[in-house]
């Protein structure tokens, strides 16, 4: 009993150095920022927002601003996942013998976007998406790699991915397109999810538009890179004179993308002082926020 007696301060001591051990691991996971990724089915993007905004699902009607819409994405996503960080955008489209088509190859140079690529049959339609998107939802959530993962798409057969990742202990919220009428989910896959969120008309808008000209009255001829570039300083110029350097400042921690608001005010009036379209020219587009940051960094 006595020897017992002795060995009881030792055991407490190990009891406290373990406690202490567990405090020191739990504060270190509180301070481990928590992850999110953006999975962005394309097939099913194009045809809801085609239809939605331009009243068709082929592609050949309409053009679609990646880009703008990607960043918009983003932005959407910092808000939802306020205390987590982007690991990146996961974008799943389609390609014949997976060889990238010019707009994908101009989406996959984006930062902070992946380009996973199915196959088109000829029907054109794609083949081997939603075992893409399962096996990088599943592999992000077995490493940890991801806490959420927002799901932009529709497919019934995306059911499996979002168990295969929350199996691991990734949670993932759906994100959807509002349909004009009915539905365009399945509803397996909303029953499966960790939450819902449509995206209305009001958010595509600026990033769908018919295959019209804007500006071809006047024939205007393509602007180049370095005019356009131009034009998005002097935009920001402007700008800056009347927002002022606390705005700067509150704008500057989200470069390279820009708030959704901010971005469609800079398209509009960019195409005013330019007089041409600048709808579905990613190049172009980025040469014009390129343009606009130089100039506010340059302020800095």
């Amino acid at each position: 009993m006595e020897a017992m007696n002795d060995d009881l301060p030792a055991l407490a001591a190990r009891i406290d150095r373990t406690n202490e051990l567990l405090q020191r691991m739990l504060a270190e996971v509180a301070k481990t920022p928590s992850t999110h990724a953006i999975f962005v089915d394309a097939g099913y993007l194009y045809a809801a927002a085609g239809r939605l905004v331009a009243g068709t699902e082929d592609r050949r009607a309409f053009d679609l601003d990646a880009e703008g819409l990607i960043d918009a994405l983003i932005d959407r996503a910092r808000t939802v996942f306020a205390d987590s960080r982007l690991l990146r955008v996961y974008w799943y489209d389609g390609a014949r013998r997976r060889i990238h088509t010019a707009e994908q190859q101009s989406i996959a140079e984006l930062p902070d976007v992946k380009v996973r690529l199915g196959n088109l049959n000829a029907n054109n339609q794609q083949k081997g998406v939603d075992s893409l998107i399962r096996s990088d939802l599943e592999s992000l959530a077995r490493h940890r790699a991801i806490s959420d993962a927002a799901l932009l798409g529709g497919d019934e057969d995306l059911v499996s991915a979002v168990e295969a990742a929350q199996g691991y202990g990734a949670r993932v919220h759906l994100w959807g397109i509002e349909a004009p009428e009915g539905r365009n989910q399945a509803e397996p896959l909303l029953w499966e999810v960790d939450s819902q969120r449509t995206l209305d008309i009001d958010f595509f808008k600026p990033y769908v538009s018919r295959r019209t000209a804007a500006y071809d009255a006047a024939g205007a001829t393509r602007p180049t890179r370095d005019d356009v570039r131009f034009v998005g300083a002097q935009i920001a110029a402007k700008w800056l004179a009347a927002r002022g350097r606390d705005a700067l400042m509150e704008l500057l921690p989200g470069h390279p993308y820009l708030p959704g608001s901010v971005d469609q005010d800079l398209l509009v009036e960019a195409e005013g002082l330019l007089q041409y379209s600048l709808r579905g020219q990613a190049d172009l587009r980025r040469a014009l926020r390129d343009g606009f940051w130089e100039h506010l960094r340059a302020q800095y």
